[in-house]
């Protein structure tokens, strides 16, 4: 019996091995043939600026020159050449600002929106306007305020307003 039992394993074990080969035969067979393709990867960046600012308060006035800053925050696409300008609020020119009374709309204080510093040139959409390039980050510009001695002492009791737009142009 252990002799026929042999014989049968040896059987099977030619047979498996004769299988194992077939079959490492055939998947190496389906290896050697190969298609490709491609295909293009595009994106498009689109210019895009966003702007931000931050309020200008010179709270309460005193008999002297009253200085106060914002902070314009632009963000373009790096190598987005941009423009900044300031409108001219309530007033209809923007190197004489006003802002207007609360109480009494006709009271009038005048102002000053400059760049570079407080002596500096008037800011506006004709002239003054700053320059810029995009880096992707966000960019920030000084806008000074003043309002002279003179206007802190003339203007009648109240609070005073005026809106101003930034825009920027890319």
């Amino acid at each position: 019996m252990m002799k026929y039992s042999n014989v049968v394993k040896s059987a099977l074990s030619a047979a498996a091995l004769g299988f194992l080969a077939l079959g490492l035969a055939s998947t190496s067979a389906f290896a050697a043939n190969t298609v490709s393709t491609t295909f293009t990867v595009t994106a498009t960046v689109a210019n895009i600026c966003t702007v931000s600012a931050t309020n200008m308060a010179f709270n309460t006035l005193v008999a002297a020159v009253n200085q106060t800053t914002s902070t314009i925050s632009v963000t373009c696409t790096t190598g987005d050449v941009y423009s900044v300008a300031l409108s001219a609020g309530d007033s209809a020119v923007e190197n004489a600002r006003f802002m207007k009374g609360n109480t009494t709309s006709a009271d009038h204080l005048s102002y000053a929106l400059t760049s570079g510093n407080y002596a500096g040139p008037n800011w506006g959409t004709a002239s003054g306007f700053q320059p810029g390039t995009g880096n992707g980050g966000a960019q920030p510009f000084i806008v000074y305020g003043q309002i002279t001695a003179a206007q802190a002492l003339l203007a009648p009791v109240d609070t005073y307003s005026d809106t101003i737009t930034v825009n920027v142009t890319y």
